[in-house]
Formats: C-alpha cells, sequence, structure tokens
C-alpha cells in the first residue's frame, strides 16, 4: 500500500476528505517522529509499539564480497506487533 493509497483509505473509513486525512496522516508521522527522536516509545495498545534503539559502531560484513566494514552508530526504530494485530493477522 502507498502513502497515496492510504490516505484514500484513511478518508474512505473516517469519512474525511482526501485533504483531511492527508493532514491526519502526515501529522501522525510528525509526532511519531518527534517521539523517537526524543527517545521515547510509541505504543498503540492492540496494535504494536515503536522503539528507538541506538546500534554501537562496529563491524559488519559486505555481503557481496565479505569484506569487514566499520559500521557507524546509528540510531534506529523498531516496531514490535501488539497481540491485538498479531491475531488479525494468523
Amino acid at each position: 500500500m502507498t502513502k497515496a493509497e492510504l490516505i484514500d483509505a484513511i478518508a474512505a473509513r473516517a469519512k474525511l476528505n482526501r485533504a483531511q486525512a492527508k493532514a491526519a496522516l502526515e501529522a501522525y508521522v510528525d509526532v511519531v517522529t518527534d517521539a523517537l527522536k526524543a527517545g521515547e516509545e510509541v505504543r498503540l495498545v492492540g496494535f504494536g509499539s515503536f522503539i528507538p534503539v541506538d546500534r554501537p559502531a562496529g563491524l559488519s560484513r559486505n555481503p557481496r564480497t565479505g569484506a569487514q566494514v566499520k559500521r557507524k552508530a546509528s540510531r534506529t526504530a523498531r516496531f514490535r506487533i501488539g497481540e491485538g494485530l498479531k491475531g488479525a493477522l494468523n
């Protein structure tokens, strides 16, 4: 599903026009991004959690050549699925 398709689906389900749905989705993405930047976990009960993760610097391998490469420290996010979503998928 693309962002445009997601906006259309939100608009249809929430009975909003497309501009309102786009604004709501962009606000959601901005709020989640800001929280993760601040090191906060974002939990949506029944859906899942977005968790900020700090990755330390270290060594990785280039999958093509097998050569070791230095990896910089970085911050990323992980998604942990909630029981409600997990049950809906299975």
